[in-house]
């Protein structure tokens, strides 16, 4: 059973951050019942932002208001929530002043309606010290138990054995799908296998991608975010990129699953490879159903798994997973 801070979350965490961060997010009420399905399905890790929406009404917001109709629920989810961007500058503020303004934001929009279980600077700070900013959370919010863990987000290798000399890293939060496998080969599954730190999957399907339900670009919404990154743009990205995703439904529909089903699944059976760490993929959904769909554990065989090899032998991504005025692997 896959843990975290000695408490079984089961195979598939559940991303929040597409009920708040969207142009029309969907109802409360539907959110609501998209959360409720994930305990359900024990999709009991929950991963959410400070920043995955506006200050009225974000990650936190909605969490708080859950709680306050399904306290009984507080005790059975693992929560981690990044943060760490100034309001004003929009950069990334490790500082101590900035580490508590950001934990201590994410405390009070809660109100003590469910623990803190983890937090991690989306980005790190690369003008602050590292260890001076862990001691900050490590003094004053995990030793007071206001706070559960340190995790990491969107790193490079070397911040993660930086990270493991100065503090106990509870989780690393990094993008990993069949659609972007640049963890396998770039240094951060191994240095978290070192470490012992499950690897939580961001956008296992892809931001969606993955799902097949995007056929040409004109099916992206005017007022999606996939339109601004380079990833699907026209003009040869999303030409050769959409090439992996007709791939994907075919060999879906020889599994008898969804696309999104497969490519989740593909994630969690990497546990089971040499020299990998613990995976949890994390895939949003704003529907029960969805969630539901998401869930669902389909195996794959070693026939089935060579045979994703080979397509992603034969595959490369074009375009960078996200806008250039946006810090990667930090």
């Amino acid at each position: 059973m896959v843990q975290l801070l000695g408490k079984d979350v089961g195979p598939t965490g559940f991303g929040l951050m597409g009920l708040t961060w969207r142009p029309k997010p969907c109802s409360q009420e539907q959110a609501f019942e998209a959360m409720r399905e994930a305990i359900q399905q024990g999709n009991v890790f929950w991963n959410g932002g400070e920043f995955y929406g506006v200050p009225e009404y974000n990650s936190l917001t909605l969490l708080a208001q859950y709680f306050e109709k399904y306290p009984e629920d507080a005790n059975k989810i693992i929560l981690s929530i990044k943060g760490g961007m100034n309001p004003e500058t929009h950069t990334f503020d490790g500082s101590p002043e900035g580490t508590r303004r950001t934990i201590d934001n994410c405390l009070r929009q809660l109100k003590g309606r469910k623990k803190l279980d983890m937090f991690e600077f989306a980005r790190r700070d690369q003008n602050s010290d590292m260890k001076i900013t862990f001691d900050t959370i490590q003094k004053e919010y995990i030793d007071t138990g206001k706070l559960g863990g340190i995790s990491l987000s969107e790193v490079r290798a070397e911040t993660i054995h930086e990270a493991a000399k100065v503090a106990k890293i509870v989780a690393c939060e990094v993008e990993l799908s069949l659609f972007a496998t640049d963890v396998l080969y770039n240094g951060v599954a191994e240095a978290c296998k070192q470490y012992d730190i499950p690897l939580v999957a961001y956008s296992p399907i892809g931001r969606g991608f993955l799902t097949g339900q995007i056929k040409s670009y004109d099916d992206i919404p005017e007022d999606s975010y996939l339109r601004h990154i380079p990833r699907f743009q026209p003009g040869g990205n999303f030409e050769n990129n959409i090439k992996l995703v007709h791939q994907v439904e075919a060999l879906a529909k020889q599994k008898g699953c969804s696309a999104a089903q497969l490519a989740i699944s593909w994630v969690r059976a990497l546990n089971g490879r040499p020299g990998m760490p613990t995976i949890i993929p994390i895939p949003g959904a704003t529907t029960a159903e969805r969630v539901r769909e998401n869930a669902e554990i389909v195996e794959l065989t070693d026939e089935e798994m060579a045979a994703i090899d080979k397509i992603l032998d034969g595959f490369k991504p074009l375009g960078r997973r996200y806008p250039d005025f946006v810090p990667i692997e930090t």
